[in-house]
């Protein structure tokens, strides 16, 4: 039976009644457990649904703007051979301009609705099943990949959502995987 002074045992405390340091003020104790507090609510937040849904539209937004970009920046074909060749100098770098932005608002949009979807079902799902692992991913992606195949019929939404899923289960088993022990 161990002694509760025993030397080589590490102290347990409950949560919330661990000691501070000596001299710690009172005002600081207070000030550690209002970072305490704050720090596990915005944890909270961001594990909110809507939360989740609208940082993965953003952030897909934002990476389909950036990919249209980039696509743009390397295009083989010639913006300027569809507009008007009496342009001015300003007036072709208008055209360009507004031809990429039109590119990058559709482009964004397309990732948004995805990033939307797919991190919307697969949160809905997490919590019905009340558990956090691959699966909640698989059918996450299945059932958006079914959604934006929707126009395409039965077997479009079939395939879409099969595709999907397996492209899901592939990066979620990726980043799930067990690290090596090698450096």
């Amino acid at each position: 039976m161990s002694q509760p002074n025993h030397p080589l045992l590490a102290p347990l405390y409950p949560a919330g009644s661990e000691p501070f340091p000596p001299g710690t003020s009172e005002e600081d104790k207070e000030g550690y457990r209002q970072m305490q507090k704050w720090s596990k609510m915005a944890g909270d937040f961001m594990h909110f649904c809507p939360v989740k849904v609208g940082m993965a539209g953003g952030m897909g937004f934002a990476l389909g703007g950036f990919v249209s970009l980039m696509g743009a920046t390397f295009a083989l074909d010639d913006p300027l051979s569809r507009a008007n060749q009496q342009l001015t100098a300003g007036g072709k770098t208008m055209a360009v301009v507004k031809d990429m932005g039109r590119n990058m608002w559709s482009q964004g949009r397309g990732f948004a609705k995805v990033g939307a979807l797919y991190s919307g079902y697969e949160c809905v799902i997490e919590g019905y099943r009340a558990k956090n692992d691959h699966w909640n991913g698989i059918a996450g992606g299945f059932c958006a990949g079914a959604t934006l195949a929707r126009n395409s019929g039965p077997w479009g939404c079939l395939l879409g959502g099969m595709g999907f899923a397996a492209f899901s289960a592939v990066i979620d088993l990726w980043i799930r995987r067990t690290p090596s022990e090698e450096p």
